[in-house]
């Protein structure tokens, strides 16, 4: 039989891994008697977890969530998963960098040397991409009242400050705009911003909301039945908006072209593009963008001659770039 304390941690182990154990099959497993095991039960309630007993024909016990945080108990693959995550919160743009830091303190402290080699090995920086300024964090506060309300399947009401002054100039001087009231239907993290999903009740529409930009207002409204989502898939309705189309995860404006360049050579660069193999010098390539002029845009970005597939406005847009260049290489410089 085991010591009190490891049959007290495999105890812990089994009750965190299912639901429901019942009495006799813990006792099994544990190798102990029935009456032993209320006693572990009894010393693990005395260390703060709840472990509540259940009724039925065999009788059992259940690890339920308690009032305060008791100490947990991890496996190596666990710990070092937690933190790695912990390491990485910075690039998640939900503003927890100093939670996460101090977090991360507290397991390693607590992490036998084995482990505490491996994570003090790893060491990651998370750099943001480009931009002309910092990304505004989401306040965790915020970010869970939208996931509650996302839960719960409640009405929400909030302010929501607009990317542009102009988005409201067509609102009286001085007033004040009303609330927003959609149905919550998804909270999504897409490059370190936060983004809600919702149904606008008073424009009957998607509407897809920065989290940074969203004051909650409280009470929550009534309870709504769920709406079925175009597509029923939010990674690509996403994706398609931010592609400007009506959300599904085609880009607007498609088209193809041959590119002399092996694919080998294409394929890394492509991204979300289609590429072919012609023969050892040519490939096709299918892309999608915005605009026909920025899809035009992206096929010159291969240092290479290209031959228009289709269809009739991309030849059209590259016409337009050609004599929109032309003109910029006959400018002269200023003097300056």
């Amino acid at each position: 039989m085991q010591k009190t304390s490891a049959r007290l941690l495999s105890l812990l182990s089994l009750l965190q891994a299912r639901r429901d154990w019942p009495g006799a099959v813990l006792a099994e497993r544990l190798d102990v008697s029935p009456r032993t095991l209320r006693r572990d039960v009894d010393r693990l309630r005395e260390l703060g977890y709840p472990v509540r007993a259940v009724k039925g024909p065999d009788g059992g016990y259940r690890l339920d969530a308690g009032t305060r945080l008791p100490p947990l108990l991890f496996d190596d693959e666990q710990a070092v998963a937690l933190a790695v995550a912990l390491r990485t919160a910075a690039a998640t743009g939900a503003g927890i960098e100093d939670g996460a830091a101090r977090a991360l303190a507290t397991l390693r402290q607590v992490m036998p040397a084995r482990l505490r080699h491996r994570i003090d090995a790893l060491q990651v920086t998370s750099v943001a991409r480009s931009a002309p300024r910092p990304q505004p964090q989401a306040d965790t506060g915020v970010l869970m009242a939208l996931s509650a309300a996302v839960q719960a399947r409640e009405v929400l009401r909030f302010d929501h400050t607009p990317a542009h002054p102009s988005d409201t100039a067509d609102s009286a001087p001085g007033a004040v705009p009303p609330p927003r009231r959609v149905e919550p239907h998804h909270l999504v993290t897409r490059g370190g911003r936060w983004y809600l999903v919702a149904w606008d009740l008073d424009r009957a529409d998607w509407r897809v909301f920065r989290a940074d930009r969203i004051t909650p207002r409280t009470p929550t409204g009534p309870r709504f039945t769920p709406r079925d989502l175009p597509g029923k898939d939010v990674a690509a309705f996403l994706t398609g908006r931010f592609r400007g189309s009506d959300g599904s995860a085609e880009w607007p404006c498609r088209g193809a072209a041959v590119l002399h360049l092996p694919a080998s050579a294409v394929s890394p660069h492509a991204a979300d593009g289609t590429v072919e193999e012609l023969g050892p010098d040519r490939c096709r390539l299918t892309m999608g963008s915005w605009s026909w002029p920025s899809l035009a845009a992206a096929f010159c970005l291969y240092d290479t001659d290209i031959e228009v597939v289709g269809p009739p406005a991309l030849q059209e847009a590259f016409a337009g770039l050609a004599g929109r260049c032309a003109r910029a290489a006959a400018e002269r410089p200023r003097p300056g």
